[in-house]
C-alpha cells in the first residue's frame, strides 16, 4: 500500500495519504476539499549520519569506461 503526498489547492495544506486503491477519492483533511494535487516525492531513508536521498534520485558520478 503506497503512501502518496498531496497539496490542497483550496487551503494549501500539505498531507500524506495511505492509498488502499488507485480509485479511492482523496480530500484535504483540513478543509475537506477534493481539489488536491499529487506531489512528486523522492525516496529517502534515515541512516546513522542523517538523511540520505535514494541512489536513483540523481547521481553526479562520472560514467566509467
Amino acid at each position: 500500500m503506497p503512501i502518496f503526498e498531496y497539496l490542497c489547492q483550496g487551503c494549501g495544506t500539505y498531507f500524506e495519504q495511505l492509498m488502499m486503491s488507485r480509485e479511492a477519492a482523496v480530500s484535504c483533511p483540513t478543509c475537506q476539499s477534493p481539489d488536491v494535487a499529487k506531489q512528486f516525492s523522492a525516496f529517502s531513508m534515515k541512516a546513522a549520519a542523517g538523511f540520505s536521498g535514494s541512489m536513483g534520485a540523481g547521481c553526479d558520478c562520472a560514467p566509467s569506461g
